[in-house]
């Protein structure tokens, strides 16, 4: 038997695996090369933008069916995420929507071969990022939104999120899905927790054989064009039963029981837990922990604010509790350091595992008992220094319980619940992503100990080859790069800036104002009437600079479609 040579998809730029998914002769490319949008923010760091910030936007047909595809450049910049390369892809799933919600069946597949957010553009990443992340959840009401993992760089950071919201995620072996880059965790937690030149480890961890056996992944395909085609046509055919992950919650925390955390497990051995797990789901009641509570920000403030009201949250590092702020329901969620936590890694107030699977539990029900009757609000309140990082977490799938996070407060926006996000501490990275960056308004105070970025400076430093003399340097000339608060109100994404409240040790004449801010927040989501995110870019602050690049792309986008 003689074996044919088949070609690679893995191999191709982002601009030939676009072309080679679509039928012969119908790739459209939108906001191409010779359009000349670049990147703003490169050439100030001396570094040379490209000009399609790499990312590949093309509308075709896949077997005569209307699809449009998202392909990311993995040799630009590490497929990171910026202001324009976002706001084509935010753009492109927005107009898909549009096209749906008209009846034009428009099917997005997604190309990812991406670090995550672009660290030389950080917050613009963030904010680009929670928009694909809301675009898809809206349009996975109509259509299915299908992931292509192929390989080289694979889905990593924010966009590692982005992939565990969508409908169903084709992997080849050689794909790799981490919240998490095996440097980062290096350099956070050190070396005997992962080796980030241990190949065999990498791929064991996070490849797409081990996604695929543990339910994170739904096909796993061999390394040609034509396996991705078929994988892609037998989802749009509906030959594929999709199971949303971000909605299996019982499901994921009854596989979080089965496990030992203080134990190192291998590949193996979660691959068996999964596989038990269907069989251990268990409706346990809700209990409050009697653990000592956190002295942090996010705990006083989640006690001044809920006052009396009795706390339901099912696990010590996830505070939950329903009150009123004037006339209105208010369901209240913060996430606050566990020292006993399962999970080491996440004892300091990380947004680990079980914390993204409780987070979106604890929206869900209150989606459900207020389907019928009056919407409360769902107020975050975010003091967050990261996500976790260390090997059990990539291992067991935490971009997928931050995407179960960032999928309840999307559906909880669409269900016409106002989501506010009060800022009082940190907002980092995947956790800020995960808790509280889906909401329809933010807050937040001016304080110098509040701080929004999308990794710890010295990650940052590590990822750009910087020193932190020059990272330091290099926010002065992109506020996006900065952590400080008010570089971050630049970009035109809150709703208000709080003035003379004492943030570390708040009293109740210090809670009265953010009661105010909090009513006047709400009752602007229900004035203005839209359940999406694009309040953050007709803001007067993102008309005025802040967001230019990504309402130009968009506006670009809306006439080439």
């Amino acid at each position: 038997m003689i074996r044919t040579l088949k070609d690679s998809f893995v191999e191709c730029n982002g601009r030939e695996r676009a072309e080679k998914l679509l039928d012969d002769g119908t790739f459209k490319e939108l906001l191409g090369p010779f359009d000349g949008i670049e990147s703003p923010h490169l050439e100030l760091q001396g570094i040379v933008p490209q000009s399609d910030d790499g990312v590949i936007i093309a509308k075709g047909t896949l077997n005569s069916q209307r699809v449009v595809v998202i392909s990311i450049e993995g040799n630009f910049q590490g497929g990171g995420i910026g202001e324009v390369s976002g706001a084509k892809i935010a753009g492109a799933l927005e107009m898909a929507l549009k096209d749906c919600v008209a009846g034009i069946k428009t099917i997005p597949v997604l190309m990812f071969d991406t670090g995550g957010v672009r660290l030389q553009e950080a917050n613009y990443g963030l904010l680009s990022i929670a928009e694909i992340g809301a675009a898809i959840v809206a349009l996975r009401r109509h259509v299915p939104v299908i992931a292509v993992i192929p390989g080289k760089i694979g889905a990593f950071g924010g966009m590692s999120i982005t992939a565990g919201l969508c409908s169903a995620i084709i992997m080849t072996r050689e794909g790799r899905l981490g919240l998490n880059g095996p440097e980062v965790i290096e350099q956070e937690v050190g070396i005997r927790e992962f080796d980030s030149k241990d190949r065999q480890l990498i791929w064991g961890t996070i490849g797409g054989n081990q996604r695929t056996a543990t339910g994170l992944a739904d096909i796993l395909i061999e390394d040609y064009t034509e396996a991705v085609k078929e994988a892609v046509a037998s989802i749009i055919n509906g030959e594929v039963t999709l199971k949303v992950k971000t909605e299996q919650v019982e499901r994921y925390q009854a596989f979080l029981n089965l496990i030992n955390p203080l134990q190192r497990l291998s590949p193996e051995k979660v691959q068996d837990l999964w596989s038990c797990s269907e069989r251990k789901i268990e409706n346990k009641a809700e209990v409050v922990s009697e653990n000592e509570k956190s002295a942090g920000r996010g705990q006083v403030w989640f006690d001044l604010l809920r006052d009396d009201a009795v706390e339901i949250g099912d696990i010590p590092s996830v505070r939950v509790a329903d009150s009123m702020v004037g006339n209105t329901k208010v369901r209240y969620i913060a996430v606050v350091p566990d020292a006993q936590s399962r999970f080491p890694r996440a004892r300091k107030g990380e947004v680990g595992l079980q914390e993204g699977w409780s987070i979106a539990k604890h929206i869900r029900k209150a989606i459900a008992a207020d389907q019928d009757g009056e919407k409360r609000a769902i107020v975050a309140i975010v003091d967050v220094p990261s996500q976790a990082y260390g090997y059990h977490e990539e291992l067991l799938g935490i971009h997928q319980a931050c995407a179960a996070a960032v999928d309840a407060y999307a559906t909880a926006r669409l269900a016409g619940h106002p989501v506010v996000s009060f800022i009082p501490g940190n907002a980092i990275s995947g956790a800020f992503l995960s808790h509280g960056l889906q909401a329809n308004r933010l807050i937040a105070l001016r304080d110098p100990g509040v701080n929004v970025h999308v990794m710890s400076k010295q990650s940052a430093a590590r990822i750009t080859q910087r020193s932190l003399e020059e990272l330091e340097t290099a926010t002065k000339k992109v506020p996006a790069m900065a952590y400080d608060i008010e570089s971050f109100e630049k970009l035109g994404a809150l709703f208000s800036l709080v003035d003379r409240v004492e943030a570390s040790a708040p009293e109740r004449k210090d809670r009265d104002i953010i009661y105010k801010e909090i009513g006047q927040a709400i009752e602007d989501v229900r004035l203005d009437g839209s359940r999406d995110l694009s309040g953050r870019l007709t803001s007067s602050i993102a008309q005025s600079g802040g967001r230019a690049a990504a309402i130009l792309v968009r506006e670009k986008l809306f006439e080439q479609w």
